[in-house]
């Protein structure tokens, strides 16, 4: 990309990132850090010699690496056997100036399900569950894997919307089999709506006439009449939303996707309600051992970083900021130019697909490199940890707009 478009780009972004952020940005995170879960399998090239940088170990890398009986050469990261092998364009002399990851945003076309809010259709898609079983189901009616996201279990009540799911009774495309779910919000209403959401199952009983219902009211007024069972079931789903009465998702308007696509402008490329399908761009980044994962954006707080990156502002999210059903996620500020959010290296997450802590939900943290000039390429948490450690980055919660942010980024297969 060329340097001046590239700045173009950083330039339009980087303010409703830091908005409200001044000197004392860089807040002390101790106390909600995570810890590496494992150190960079893949030959790093962060010039960090165990816990130790290299220049302080006698010799070096070299050795370092004679003490340990071995000879590292740094390699890419090797992909999942479904993705093409090749992974960094990158040379020697690129580090500390530019990064580029190949196949960064790639297009995903997920499956919409139809539901109700108010007598009237809403269009969304199930990405992640708190429990295996819903997992389990939902992933084989749609032909799409759900992600199991135990965490979002710990999701308080005030960050979650309900949803009503059916059990028996007309024969539709909910998620048991029958008529669609029954929202009780959609993101017109900012307030109160979530994309996570409590279940409540609705179960016709014996004598009753099944019908449709669409709106809650009509649940409640089955309900008083003794028709249906309503049961409360210990389940979080992760169900944004992408069109509501009167309103859906920002659809890109320009859909060519490269390695250098910003982030601004909308995140679907393509909303079909006839094919029941919407494609989302796809972002590359890392997870915490180095292995790749693929992510989309659906809803954020606060309303600035939603509305530059195009997608639904959800302020209900903010209060999973010190909420285990958040996890974290380091984006760059600096350093090696490249393909993250902010023009920087790719970000950093702690939690992947399959990991005990993986969530959706991410609390959003910055690194800062004290001297820019001296960045190196960062694959892992530990690899965080250790230049942490060592003195060279600084770590801070973002704070856009001096408020809370939280991203919901569901982690996908693009390429199931």
């Amino acid at each position: 990309m060329n340097k001046s478009l590239r700045y173009i780009a950083l330039l339009a972004i980087l303010p409703l990132f830091t908005t409200g952020l001044g000197t004392d940005y860089f807040t002390d995170v101790d106390a909600l850090k995570s810890k590496g879960t494992g150190t960079s399998q893949y030959g790093s090239s962060t010039g960090i010699c165990g816990l130790d940088l290299c220049s302080k170990y006698p010799g070096g890398r070299a050795g370092w690496e004679a003490d340990q009986g071995t000879s590292t050469i740094p390699v890419a990261p090797v992909e999942e056997e479904h993705m093409e092998k090749e992974s960094m364009e990158e040379t020697e002399a690129d580090l500390g100036s530019v990064l580029r990851l190949s196949r960064t945003n790639v297009p995903a076309t997920i499956p919409m399900h139809q539901g109700y809010y108010d007598g009237e259709d809403v269009y969304f898609i199930i990405t992640d569950s708190s429990d295996p079983t819903h997992a389990e189901i939902i992933t084989e009616n749609q032909g799409w894997q759900v992600e199991l996201a135990p965490l979002l279990k710990n999701t308080p009540e005030e960050a979650l919307s309900k949803t009503y799911m059916f059990t028996n009774g007309i024969k539709g495309n909910g998620v048991h089999g029958f008529q669609g779910e029954v929202f009780t919000s959609t993101p017109a209403q900012a307030d109160v709506y979530s994309a996570l959401t409590s279940h409540v199952h609705v179960t016709w009983n014996d004598g009753a006439t099944p019908r449709i219902l669409d709106s809650d009211v009509m649940i409640m007024k089955a309900d008083e009449n003794n028709e249906i069972t309503l049961t409360s079931v210990d389940v979080v789903l992760n169900m944004p939303q992408i069109v509501w009465p009167d309103g859906q998702m920002m659809v890109k308007e320009d859909k060519t996707l490269t390695d250098v696509t910003p982030y601004g402008g909308g995140q679907v490329l393509d909303i079909d309600t006839e094919e029941m399908n919407v494609t989302f761009i796809t972002h590359r980044g890392w997870g915490p051992d180095g292995r790749t994962i693929y992510y989309i954006v659906t809803d954020a707080t606060p309303s600035g970083p939603a509305d530059m990156m195009g997608v639904v502002s959800s302020p209900t999210s903010a209060s999973l900021i010190a909420n285990s059903a958040a996890v974290d996620l380091y984006q760059f500020k600096n350093g090696l130019t490249g393909t993250g959010p902010l023009g920087f290296q790719p970000g950093i997450a702690v939690g992947a697909p399959g990991d005990a802590n993986y969530s959706p939900m991410w609390r959003i943290f910055m690194i800062g490199w004290d001297n820019p000039d001296d960045a190196q390429l960062l694959e892992t948490i530990d690899d965080i940890n250790a230049y942490k450690e060592a003195g060279l980055i600084t770590i801070g919660i973002a704070r856009p707009m001096d408020s809370d942010h939280v991203v919901n980024c569901p982690f996908i297969d693009p390429f199931q």
